[in-house]
């Protein structure tokens, strides 16, 4: 399983050195830009680098890379660290942590997709509604009741 999934870096926020660039400096950029050197990361999570180094080889997270190639963790990177420990010590192997982990990626895609889309029927249900009244007006003005 060492193939790296789409659905595990948007979970973990591991953008590539290229992909991460500049951007708005929102929260969301600060939390996906590595800052965390390997050692760091390890100390902070309370694991050790080759597990990490493992974790990555698995497709578990994807760091951001220097030009020279060292590795960085971000925020998001740490949480997915932490996650994984989780799920070890919860007894699952590391094929499982990944299945989880891209689960839980999928379902966190799926539930901004629900709340989009009841964002957007409720906007629809809103224009139904003036559609109602400008065609309730209609009818009056074309029978002579008014309004």
């Amino acid at each position: 399983m060492g193939t790296t999934d789409s659905s595990v870096e948007e979970h973990d926020g591991g953008l590539g050195a290229a992909a991460a660039g500049g951007g708005s400096g929102g929260a969301d950029d600060r939390d996906a830009r590595g800052v965390y050197a390997i050692s760091v990361a390890a100390e902070l999570v309370g694991t050790g680098q080759q597990n990490i180094r493992l974790y990555e080889r698995k497709g578990l997270l994807t760091p951001e890379r220097t030009d020279g190639g060292t590795r960085r963790y971000s925020e998001r990177n740490l949480a997915t660290l932490r996650r994984i420990g989780v799920l070890l010590d919860e007894g699952l192997n590391l094929a499982g942590v990944k299945l989880v982990l891209e689960l839980e990626a999928e379902n966190q895609g799926l539930t901004e997709d629900n709340r989009g889309l009841a964002q957007d029927n409720e906007g629809l249900r809103e224009d139904n509604r003036g559609l109602r009244r400008d065609l309730k007006a209609a009818r009056a003005s074309n029978t002579g009741t008014g309004a």
